[in-house]
């Protein structure tokens, strides 16, 4: 019992400790290193379970998942020397341990800052290659491209894959942009005037043919009018002309009493007359003549 426990487990314990300075294990999601005294011996290790000498390898892991840069937003100027708030991101991983180990010494922040100077650099070349009008609107989509190959392979120097580079967000600094609202405030306010200006000359001329056309409808319509109105009149006069030849007398009795009518309308009209005028001439006999002394005397 003695040697049990002052040889035997001494050695166990020992040994389990050297198995387990022996063995080792990397997950899918990591990337590894094997040293020996401080040098690399092998950087191509699957996901699994090794071994090591204790004592003289050591293992180093890294994060092999893909990696976010979110860039703080930095001001780029144009080649029109305009400032431009650029927001953007890069996304990378590891794709050589080896040479991301010697390059940046497996520091995430450092292969963080190293791209933070790549990809500063590649905006500063790019955008100082083009208008404010052309970054926002139509080369957008090219600049990210362009980045994305160069970043890509300033990067490999440093061991990293670089998987996508993203434009977020691009604006204007307060001052400039108030500048620009303001320039297309007022070119909005002369465009929505000369299109006021064309509508209300539209209006004025549509005005206008409808006053020109309504004038020459009234006109030929009283044109119309008045030849039927001469038409109907002359009809008229003919037929009156007509009826008075076959009955002279009774015509001109008939606008007799219509002259006695319209004379006689108030009782109190006074007409000094004398008894023999035209006026009164059938108040007398029959034949449309005023009657004489004798023929009244006769009668009485």
């Amino acid at each position: 019992m003695q040697i049990l426990k002052t040889v035997v487990l001494p050695v166990v314990a020992v040994a389990l400790v050297l198995g387990l300075f022996s063995v080792y294990t990397v997950s899918e999601k990591e990337v590894a290193l094997k040293f020996r005294l401080g040098e690399i011996v092998a950087s191509d290790i699957e996901p699994g379970l090794h071994f090591k000498t204790p004592f003289i390898n050591n293992v180093r892991k890294f994060d092999a998942r893909v990696q976010n840069l979110d860039e703080s937003p930095q001001r780029f100027l144009t080649s029109e020397k305009k400032n431009l708030i650029v927001d953007s991101f890069v996304k990378w991983r590891i794709a050589d341990a080896e040479r991301f180990y010697t390059s940046v010494a497996g520091s995430v922040e450092r292969a963080n800052q190293r791209l933070r100077e790549i990809i500063r650099d590649g905006f500063r070349a790019e955008f100082g290659k083009r208008t404010v009008r052309d970054i926002v609107s139509g080369e957008r989509v090219e600049i990210m491209d362009i980045l994305r190959e160069s970043t890509a392979k300033a990067a490999e120097t440093l061991g990293l894959e670089v998987i996508d580079v993203r434009l977020k967000r691009i604006d204007l600094p307060e001052e400039v942009a108030n500048s620009i609202y303001e320039r297309m405030a007022a070119e909005r306010e002369r465009v929505a005037r000369e299109i006021r200006a064309e509508g209300d000359e539209a209006a004025e001329r549509i005005r206008s043919e409808a006053e020109r056309r309504r004038t020459v409808m009234l006109a030929e319509a009283y044109r119309e009018s008045q030849a039927l109105r001469g038409e109907g009149d002359a009809q008229a006069a003919a037929i009156y002309s007509g009826a008075y030849d076959q009955e002279p007398e009774f015509f001109a009795f008939q606008r007799s009493l219509r002259a006695y009518r319209q004379a006689f309308q108030d009782e109190e009209d006074i007409f000094v007359l004398s008894p023999s005028s035209d006026f009164f001439r059938f108040f007398g006999g029959g034949s449309g003549l005023p009657a004489t002394s004798t023929e009244q005397g006769g009668e009485q």
